[in-house]
């Protein structure tokens, strides 16, 4: 799923939790818990007090979703300013607030986000991926998306598929080695 996908994708959800949709709420943690538990920790620096702010973070989500406005800003910004303004509303709680950098400290900081050549070799490697995966037999290429992709696990695709659990093992492994060899083609 591409960025915009994703971006309209967690706008919807953010519209259906203002409309007290328990299960948007679930997908839009599921989304973004990883990366605002990010913003928290880099903000607090210890672990507990991170996760303490992250579920204040998503219980301020149920009562303000209605607040988000796609037209200003794109959701996963929007969740990010509230995780960075609770991490600090707890640092100004606690009475401890770390020392500032410099600004010119700023220009030594690194991106962590790929550059052009790494997006366009990383855009390649998908692309012969997903043909590697076409050249499968179509039950073995579900079978491997749904393992790898969804992390569905192995007894569940057996059973899904109605397939004894060894044969489904077999599918995946077999269906690896083709991936492989057709990957160093």
């Amino acid at each position: 799923m591409d960025a915009d996908a994703k971006r309209t994708q967690l706008a919807a959800a953010l519209v259906r939790v203002a409309q007290g949709d328990r299960a948007s709420l679930r997908i839009v943690y599921q989304d973004t818990s990883a990366k605002l538990f990010g913003v928290c920790l880099r903000i607090l620096n210890d672990r507990s007090e991170a996760e303490d702010v992250l579920q204040e973070v998503y219980l301020t989500v149920w009562r303000k979703a209605g607040s988000f406005d796609p037209a200003r800003a794109s959701p996963i910004s929007w969740l990010i300013a509230i995780a960075r303004n609770r991490a600090i509303d707890r640092l100004r709680a606690s009475g401890v607030l770390r020392k500032m950098e410099p600004i010119d400290a700023a220009s030594a900081a690194s991106d962590p986000t790929p550059d052009a050549a790494e997006r366009v070799e990383l855009a390649e490697q998908h692309l012969r991926l997903a043909d590697c995966l076409n050249e499968l037999d179509a039950r073995h290429a579900a079978a491997i998306r749904a393992a790898f992709l969804d992390g569905t696990t192995y007894e569940e695709l057996a059973t899904r598929m109605q397939v004894p659990l060894g044969t489904m093992k077999s599918w995946i492994r077999r269906a690896l080695l083709k991936l492989r060899a057709c990957l160093e083609r």
